[in-house]
């Protein structure tokens, strides 16, 4: 009998959202899809399309096949599927802060656990995502999608997930170059001065609070952070720059999308200046020499899910 195939979609994600460092996620509506068969045989196809399909290993270093075996090693199921062939149409951009790891992680989950009878659970699957990525901020809104706040004690991770009262656009300007995740981690001080740690845990909580609350007027520095912003700046030119010209055309905040170097501006939609400060935000990039495409976007509230036929 012919090995079952499925289809997952899973959304791009950014983290931080300003101050939740390494704490805080959203899902937005970008998505990579991925079509998952196992084989008992042992052998590996991958085949991939779209972005950064030239840089993404096809052989056993390839993430979702390393995720895919991480499930079924879970589930005791690995000595019964030895191979798989995979395909991944990706729209995420690579190493831009999207997550586009997460999708790939995600889905090969999703996949391997849709294979084998969904086994887990999605908070299994977290714990699963969590493990493999090293912090849960871009898997678990890929995993749950809309706003997602986390928790890890003890290798244990606890996630609150929710849609904010008021609808947003968010406003991405993708850059002209890469930047690792390990190269803006290494920017990182090991230590930060106790004011700065106060004034972080004071616009999270507050920017959790306006947006579970719709209260659009505590937005206004909700969005500031003091953590990561200031030393990963240096990395990506124009970057305040970009922050202030997309306030001024009317966003409600803008921060660093993940590790960067996309930077995400959040945009009440009722205001609809989603086009002008994706305008305002390319050009403030232009006037220090990076060129950068605009991604108009909304909040994905599915988070990774199976495609019918």
């Amino acid at each position: 009998m012919a090995e079952k195939m499925v289809r997952v979609r899973v959304p791009g994600t950014s983290a931080n959202c300003g101050p939740g460092f390494d704490t805080l996620g959203l899902a937005c509506t970008i998505y990579n899809d991925l079509e998952l068969r196992l084989t008992r045989e042992p052998g590996l196809s991958i085949t991939m399309t779209g972005e950064g399909a030239a840089n993404i290993p096809c052989d056993a270093r390839n993430i979702v096949w390393r995720s895919v075996q991480y499930l079924l090693q879970k589930a005791g199921r690995d000595k019964d599927y030895r191979g798989a062939v995979i395909h991944m149409e990706n729209h995420v951009p690579l190493s831009r802060g999207l997550g586009s790891s997460a999708t790939a992680i995600v889905a090969g989950l999703t996949a391997a656990n849709a294979l084998i009878g969904n086994r887990f659970n999605r908070y299994e699957l977290l714990e699963f995502a969590t493990d493999i990525e090293g912090h849960p901020d871009n898997v678990a809104p890929a995993i749950f999608g809309g706003f997602t706040v986390n928790a890890v004690t003890d290798g244990h991770v606890d996630c609150f997930h929710f849609r904010p009262n008021f609808r947003l656009k968010l406003v991405v300007a993708v850059p002209d170059f890469p930047l690792s995740t390990r190269m803006a981690r290494k920017v990182l001080p090991e230590e930060v001065p106790l004011k700065d740690a106060i004034f972080n845990v004071g616009r999270a909580s507050m920017l959790v609070a306006a947006l579970t609350r719709g209260n659009e007027r505590f937005l206004r520095h909700a969005f500031d952070d003091a953590l990561h912003q200031p030393y990963r700046a240096k990395l990506i030119p124009g970057m305040y720059d970009v922050f202030a010209a997309a306030r001024a055309a009317g966003a409600a905040g803008a921060t660093l999308s993940g590790a960067g170097p996309c930077l995400i501006a959040y945009v009440l939609e009722r205001r609809h200046v989603e086009e002008a400060v994706g305008k305002a935000m390319q050009e403030a990039f232009r006037k220090h020499g990076v060129k950068s495409r605009i991604l108009t976007l909304d909040l994905d509230t599915r988070g990774a899910h199976l495609l019918r036929k």
